[in-house]
């Protein structure tokens, strides 16, 4: 199919440029906006991170801290579902760190307030063939971006009924599913509404039959949900 071809992966190799710089006045700049303007603060409490599959875990956006923990847990590979963002304090401290530890740093991103496209979940099909795990995937508050991977994870790389796998986008993880987040359920919903349940009937929809277009035209969010996501908890 024509979107096999497509981006499957960016590893980060080594510490590019603009993050080798060792200068107090930059690392105390980048801390700063780790902690504040990227709500570090909050992680350091609560991490929300759990393991989803064999040798396969899920967390909101890991400190540096936590990265020398998930190196001591055996950790091979992290998924990082931001992108990349060089003038984001938590991505420079990430990149730095993994290459310290020998961490592979795989940029991946997807959406969370927007129709997953047709390109990035065939290119999950194979990062999930060709991962070397132990894995993390994360994004910032480890609930919508993850949740969607953690879901296509579940369904296409353990072969588990969909059904099951959506739980993966649950309020537990701190997924409203009333709020703009709530397209991620509303596309796998979509699936299921067709009656297909095989991870090959799934592929098949999305090559053929799956419009983002019309599917995002077609889902309401909650004013109040989306108060609470982008305004109180500032999700991306």
């Amino acid at each position: 199919m024509q979107y096999e071809e497509t981006r499957l992966r960016h590893a980060v190799v080594g510490v590019p440029e603009w993050a080798q710089s060792d200068c107090w006045r930059v690392l105390t700049r980048r801390y700063a906006d780790t902690l504040f303007n990227d709500h570090a603060f909050i992680r350091m409490a609560y991490r929300n991170f759990h393991c989803i599959g064999p040798d396969m875990y899920r967390s909101s956006q890991p400190t540096p801290g936590q990265i020398d923990d998930l190196a001591r847990m055996g950790i091979r590979t992290i998924i990082n579902l931001r992108g990349r963002r060089p003038t984001c304090g938590s991505y420079f401290f990430e990149v730095r760190a993994c290459a310290r530890l020998g961490i592979e740093l795989v940029d991946f991103p997807v959406r969370s307030r927007d129709v997953p496209r047709k390109e990035d979940l065939f290119a999950a099909r194979e990062l999930f063939r060709r991962l070397e795990g132990p894995t993390v995937m994360h994004c910032k508050a480890g609930a919508d971006r993850v949740g969607l991977m953690s879901v296509l994870y579940q369904f296409v790389g353990l072969g588990l009924p969909l059904e099951q796998a959506m739980e993966q986008l649950s309020w537990k993880y701190g997924h409203l599913r009333q709020s703009k987040t709530g397209i991620l359920d509303h596309f796998f919903e979509s699936f299921l509404a067709t009656g297909g349940r095989s991870v090959d009937e799934f592929y098949q929809w999305v090559a053929t039959m799956y419009d983002p277009a019309a599917m995002k035209a077609g889902f309401l969010s909650r004013r109040w949900a989306n108060v609470v996501t982008d305004r109180l908890l500032q999700r991306e």
